[in-house]
């Protein structure tokens, strides 16, 4: 209670008298040591909440420009980056001095980092590739660790991955930007509650002009288009954001089969990757279709749900169409966010590390979803190799 609000819980110590206030039994002198009492009362006896300490967080690696994400990000009080671990002097210091950041927090190697930090949690900015290597780092030592999607370079890392984060009991999380789109949310809430149906098509459409044609730095295009580092080209790059979102709307199931058709539209700039695919996943009653692209005019990220009783557009992060029903008006909804942890990558790493949040087997950047994601990117490469569909085991 603040002090000022006392003298309304006071009312017996005052009468009215046409329509003015005046003092009644209580001199002014004595109203004010009453007051000064009950203001040392309060100081006495309220608690005040202890701020919670935030994070301990390790950046690994400063290759993928995702990185501006966590390094950019607002001072929120519930992470710190108390170190940064990037091999290639030139770009940390560029990136720390973009950021304002010391350069003292620059470490050459994860040994070097760790005989004078060591940190509750790990994100992994470095190669899709290195992301095994962090984690048979880091695991051991009972460190949780966050990669960018995919999860993984292929199957087999991804296993091992798997294998390390339950021996060791750390969390192992994959972080997309559309995991954080308010209007992916809703096409979920609406699939959980029955309102879409029982879903039968989903569309997911993801990519950009290109990464070259878009003007990501040297670093990030070197092992971006080279398929040692990143598993392929669009088909790994966009095409793991359909895989999440779909296993995540269907509860974590696996599809049937995988069908991909990929091409090389761009020879000259990507000799070594595909730079369009299209995947199709088969369920028992939906079909699941993955639009990945290095081609588009226009960059975009959106998704399409298709149910029995209705039909949901995510249009961007924040803006989601709905009509229930042939005759139904379509309804817009603009301007959606979402709140807390579930909003930010970085906020949701603090609360399932320090147990706020237990991810689902299901959820967007839990393990088991992205081991679902890692399956069918393998089958899709495989499938746009053989140009036959591969059946799931």
């Amino acid at each position: 209670m603040r002090v000022g609000d006392f003298a309304k819980d006071f009312s017996p110590f005052w009468s009215f008298q046409k329509g003015k206030r005046y003092p009644f039994l209580l001199s002014s002198r004595m109203k004010k040591l009453i007051l000064l009492l009950f203001s040392l009362f309060t100081l006495m006896t309220t608690k005040t909440e202890p701020q919670e300490e935030p994070l301990k967080v390790a950046v690994i690696g400063l290759t993928h420009t995702h990185v501006h994400w966590i390094l950019g990000r607002e001072d929120r009080g519930d992470i710190e980056i108390v170190a940064v671990v990037e091999p290639n002097r030139d770009l940390a210091e560029r990136y720390i001095k973009q950021h304002n950041m010391s350069i003292d927090l620059v470490y050459p190697s994860m040994d070097a980092m760790m005989k004078s930090i060591t940190p509750e949690a790990v994100t992994a900015f470095g190669t899709i590739y290195d992301h095994l290597e962090v984690v048979e780092y880091f695991a051991p030592k009972g460190i949780h660790v966050m990669v960018e999607k995919p999860l993984a370079v292929s199957l087999d890392h991804a296993k091992k991955m798997e294998a390390l984060a339950k021996k060791h009991n750390i969390h192992l999380l994959t972080n997309y930007e559309t995991t954080w789109y308010a209007s992916n949310t809703m096409a979920h809430e609406m699939t959980q509650s029955g309102d879409l149906g029982e879903i039968r098509k989903i569309v997911v459409h993801d990519g950009h002009p290109g990464p070259k044609e878009i003007g990501v730095n040297e670093e990030f295009l070197e092992w971006l288009i080279d398929p040692k580092w990143n598993g392929a080209g669009a088909l790994t790059d966009f095409g793991c954001y359909g895989a999440n979102l779909a296993t995540w709307l269907l509860n974590g199931e696996r599809p049937e089969s995988v069908f991909a058709m990929t091409a090389t539209n761009k020879p000259d700039i990507y000799p070594l990757v595909d730079d369009e695919a299209t995947i199709l996943l088969k369920y028992p009653k939906t079909q699941v279709i993955i639009q990945a692209s290095w081609n588009w005019p226009v960059s975009r990220k959106d998704m399409e749900v298709y149910g029995v009783k209705g039909q949901g557009f995510a249009d961007n992060g924040s803006t989601f169409r709905y009509q229930l029903g042939d005759n139904a008006k379509e309804i817009t909804m603009t301007e959606l966010s979402l709140e807390g942890p579930e909003s930010d990558p970085f906020a949701y790493l603090n609360a399932v590390v320090k147990g706020k949040i237990k991810p689902l087997p299901n959820d967007l950047s839990a393990l088991e979803n992205n081991m679902i994601v890692m399956e069918i990117l393998q089958a899709a490469m495989k499938s746009a190799k053989t140009g036959k569909a591969v059946k799931l085991d």
